[in-house]
C-alpha cells in the first residue's frame, strides 16, 4: 500500500525531488493518477493553504510547495489525460491591463491547480478583450482578475463590462483580488467574489461554482 501521507508531507516541506520520486513510485506501484492527485498532492496543498491562512506559512514556503506540486503534475498530467480525468472546473487568470505584478497571481494559479482546477494563465498586463477571448475559447467558467496598483483597478471594471458586452456574464463568474482590492470594490463593480489571499481564493472559487 502506497503511503500518501509521505507524499503529502514531502509536498508540504517543498521537497521537489522527493515529490517527483514518490509520484513516479506511486504510479509504478499501480496507484491511479487520480488517487495520487487527490490523496497525495491536493491533500498536501490543502494543508499548505491552511498554514498560509493561519500565518504559519508565508509566500516563500507556499511558492516552494507549489513548485514541488508543479514538478509532480508534469509527470501526472499525461497520465490523467489518458484516463480521461477531467479538472473540477476551468479558470482563466491574469493581472489586468497596465499592471505587471505577478507574484500574487502566480500564487493563486498554483493554489487553484493544486485544488484540481485547470488554470489558463494569461500573464500580466492583460487587456479586457483577452479575458473575453479566453472565456470564449477555453470555456472557463471562472475569470480571476488581479491588480496590485490602485491605478489599474478600473481595468477590472472594464473587463467585467467587456464580458457583459460579449454576452458572457451569465455563465461566467468573476473573482478579483490584490493588495488594494476590497470586498466593497468587488460589490461596486459587480464582481461575483473577492479574495484577500491565495488560499481563500480556492475556497471562494469552490463556493461560487458550488463544488
Amino acid at each position: 500500500m502506497f503511503d500518501y501521507e509521505e507524499l503529502s508531507a514531502a509536498l508540504i516541506s517543498g521537497k521537489a525531488p522527493v515529490v517527483k520520486e514518490l509520484t513516479t513510485k506511486a504510479l509504478d506501484s499501480g496507484e491511479t493518477p487520480q488517487d495520487i492527485l487527490n490523496k497525495g498532492l491536493v491533500a498536501g496543498m490543502s494543508v499548505v493553504g491552511e498554514k498560509f491562512k493561519n500565518n504559519e506559512f508565508y509566500v516563500p514556503e507556499v511558492l516552494i510547495a507549489a513548485r514541488a506540486m508543479k514538478g509532480a503534475m508534469e509527470i501526472l498530467k499525461p497520465k490523467l489525460a489518458e484516463t480521461g480525468v477531467q479538472p473540477i472546473a476551468k479558470a482563466a487568470i491574469g493581472t489586468v491591463q497596465g499592471d505587471l505584478h505577478d507574484i500574487g497571481k502566480n500564487l493563486v494559479a498554483m493554489m487553484m491547480e493544486g485544488a484540481g482546477f485547470e488554470v489558463i494563465d494569461l500573464g500580466v498586463d492583460v487587456k479586457a478583450e483577452r479575458f473575453v477571448q479566453a472565456a470564449k475559447e477555453s470555456g472557463a467558467t471562472l475569470i480571476m482578475l488581479s491588480a496590485l496598483l490602485t491605478t489599474t483597478m478600473p481595468a477590472m471594471k472594464d473587463t467585467i463590462q467587456a464580458l457583459k458586452d460579449a454576452g458572457l456574464r451569465k455563465g461566467v463568474f468573476v473573482m478579483i483580488g490584490g493588495a488594494p482590492v476590497t470586498q466593497s470594490y468587488a460589490d461596486e463593480i459587480g464582481a461575483n467574489g473577492y479574495s484577500p489571499d491565495a488560499a481563500s481564493a480556492v475556497d471562494k472559487a469552490r463556493e461560487l461554482l458550488k463544488l
